[in-house]
């Protein structure tokens, strides 16, 4: 069982002085890009080229911006899931506070998980607009240097383009990432949550990542991103993992909590983007679930994935360590 993605790395030249903002820069590219978009697919008598949802617009079927910014589900969907997610996913947080100074050169990444129509050549477009009109808190200019495709370990897998007039090559084929269970054993991972991550449990906001709650939302982004998006349902036994996750413990914990807001603008108004950061140490039978937890890296988990917030990473993980004693490492950490 495998779920693909296209991992997309635009590196920029920066022209003037460009200084990001504290926290996600992701959310201010994801909304100069969305409004790029707009005025590159929208016709002037959308609803949407005005800023207005394009829920009622009589073009959304053959509108890339509504089924990349607003996409529907056009009444068949996965149950429990309303609306489609997004078929991309931005990172940016390595430039929080950071400053690009005229010449020198930064990056963004783009995931993108519409395996069929990746439409990477309008999202080149777009970032080559926004970056000519300003961007970053100083709304410095910047031009595009390179395009590049990523591997698995996130190094360069191809070159797509070389310089901001050059036609785009086609992709490669797209990174498949194997949901299926290692042949080691895992009793022991730590997962650290690098950017602001908010999850749901029973409804309500969780303080500490239970295993079973991390779990059951990568499990879910994953499976409505390729019912959605990529080559079609996911064969997983949501009964038999969702009982084994439950056995998972919880050994240590050591999170903080990050405040942010950003400003919608469609509706100017603001909206909590913070949650925890930090690791979380679990332990118990963990072999089938490493690879979810690693595919997770790229498709990030909890809310507003789309500017980079909910990515995690596995900082170690092992299987039992028999101690003196007889006993084990994870008898010892329970």
């Amino acid at each position: 069982m495998y779920f693909e993605l296209y991992p997309l790395r635009f590196r920029f030249r920066a022209l003037d002085r460009l200084v990001f903002q504290r926290g996600n820069p992701a959310n201010a590219v994801r909304g100069g890009l969305g409004l790029t978009i707009r005025h590159m697919e929208c016709r002037p008598d959308c609803p949407g080229f005005e800023g207005a949802r394009t829920g009622s617009c009589p073009y959304r079927a053959e509108c890339r911006y509504a089924r990349i910014f607003e996409p529907s589900s056009a009444g068949t969907r996965p149950s429990g899931f309303a609306n489609p997610p997004r078929p991309f996913r931005l990172c940016a947080t390595h430039l929080s506070e950071g400053t690009a100074l005229p010449g020198t050169t930064f990056h963004i990444d783009l995931i993108l998980f519409n395996v069929k129509e990746p439409c990477a050549e309008l999202f080149r477009e777009a970032f080559a607009r926004l970056a000519s009109s300003g961007m970053g808190n100083l709304h410095g200019r910047a031009e595009i240097a390179e395009v590049l495709q990523l591997d698995g370990q996130g190094g360069i897998e191809r070159v797509l383009c070389s310089g901001l007039h050059r036609p785009l090559e086609p992709l490669a084929a797209p990174l498949r990432l194997s949901l299926d269970p290692s042949r080691a054993a895992v009793n022991h991972v730590v997962v650290r949550f690098v950017t602001p991550t908010e999850l749901k449990g029973s409804g309500e906001l969780v303080e500490i990542p239970e295993f079973r709650v991390l779990f059951a939302r990568i499990r879910d982004r994953l499976s409505s991103l390729a019912e959605f998006h990529g080559s079609g349902a996911l064969d997983i036994d949501y009964r038999a993992l969702g009982v084994l996750a439950e056995t998972v413990r919880t050994t240590a914990s050591r999170l903080s909590r990050v405040g942010l807001k950003r400003r919608s603008s469609r509706t100017a108004q603001e909206h909590p983007i913070g949650g925890f950061v930090g690791e979380v140490e679990y332990a118990g039978d963990l072999t089938r679930f490493l690879p979810y937890l690693e595919a997770a890296r790229w498709t990030g988990v909890g809310r507003q994935t789309v500017w980079g917030n909910g990515q995690i990473e596995v900082v170690s993980a092992a299987g039992p360590a028999t101690l003196p004693g007889g006993r084990t490492k994870m008898e010892l950490l329970g």
